[in-house]
């Protein structure tokens, strides 16, 4: 029988259809579903200004959406599994990892920011974390996991192949090191990337059969439109990509709601993860 457990994760039992998913679509980047939105964030914007301006935070949309993603994350766990050795895996922790240019120049390398979230976080502590992080990226030039990867990247192509075989095994068996995924944005929960901070759209970027993540968050540059009654707000376009197989289309969609009720409530982030709100399922 298949372990009951891994360090990162508890094997959870499903139903007949589902426990079929990983025979018939094996791969992640077989079961991809995609989900693009528009989220009206004017009143985010309001208040993020606001609260900076009063309190001297420094709130930033990126911030936001993390916060609230990382709280329906919590209250939606079916988006936290995974699918490893043909099984199904919950997640012990919510994590989040994006990657960030050590300056903005053509050819300047990216390196990884990783980060854990507990019930107690609220936007401050994503919007310190995720600043006191990529400052300390860009003042250190490089994390562990860069340097290790440069160390395997100097190694001949018969030793990459051998050393991969090894590492695809150790994950279906459940028993890939640690010092081969801390750090490492294919085995987070959510990973994001903000291409708005370049000017770019939310354009589609696919799931990896690396690893264990399951669910890619692609940002976008905000724009300005009227609205049905004619006023001008302010949207905020996102590509969501999700391994279909970790749960059902109604699910992913109610979890994509409350995501959008959170943006345009935006107290609603100085609350702990842990608290639901007035949202109703």
């Amino acid at each position: 029988m298949p372990r009951r457990e891994r360090r990162d994760a508890v094997r959870v039992d499903v139903d007949g259809l589902h426990a079929m998913f990983p025979y018939v679509m094996k791969n992640r980047t077989d079961s991809e579903v995609m989900a693009q939105e528009e989220i009206d964030v004017t009143d985010l914007l309001d208040w993020m200004k606001k609260e900076n301006e009063e309190n001297g935070t420094n709130y930033k949309i990126f911030h936001a959406v993390c916060t609230a993603i990382a709280k329906t994350t919590y209250h939606r766990p079916l988006l936290n599994r995974f699918i490893s050795g043909r099984c199904y895996w919950q997640r012990k922790e919510i994590s989040l990892s994006f990657t960030a240019k050590r300056q903005f120049a053509d050819g300047a390398q990216e390196s990884l920011v990783f980060m854990t979230a507990n019930e107690d976080m609220v936007i401050d502590d994503f919007s310190k974390k995720i600043l006191g992080d990529v400052t300390k990226m860009r003042e250190a030039g490089k994390n562990d996991l860069d340097d290790l990867m440069d160390t395997i990247a100097k190694f001949p192509r018969w030793f990459m192949e051998i050393f991969f075989w090894i590492i695809y095994r150790l994950e279906y068996h459940g028993i890939m090191p640690k010092a081969l995924t801390d750090g490492d944005s294919n085995y987070a929960s959510i990973f994001l990337t903000n291409l708005g901070s370049i000017g770019a759209s939310a354009s589609y970027h696919h799931l990896n059969n690396y690893g264990t993540n399951s669910f890619f968050v692609i940002i976008g540059t905000m724009f300005k439109r009227n609205d049905t009654e004619g006023r001008e707000r302010t949207y905020l376009p996102m590509s969501v990509i999700l391994d279909e197989r970790i749960a059902d289309g109604f699910y992913f969609v109610r979890s994509l709601k409350y995501f959008e009720w959170l943006m345009q409530h935006p107290e609603e982030l100085k609350k702990p993860l842990k608290e639901l709100g007035d949202y109703q399922f």
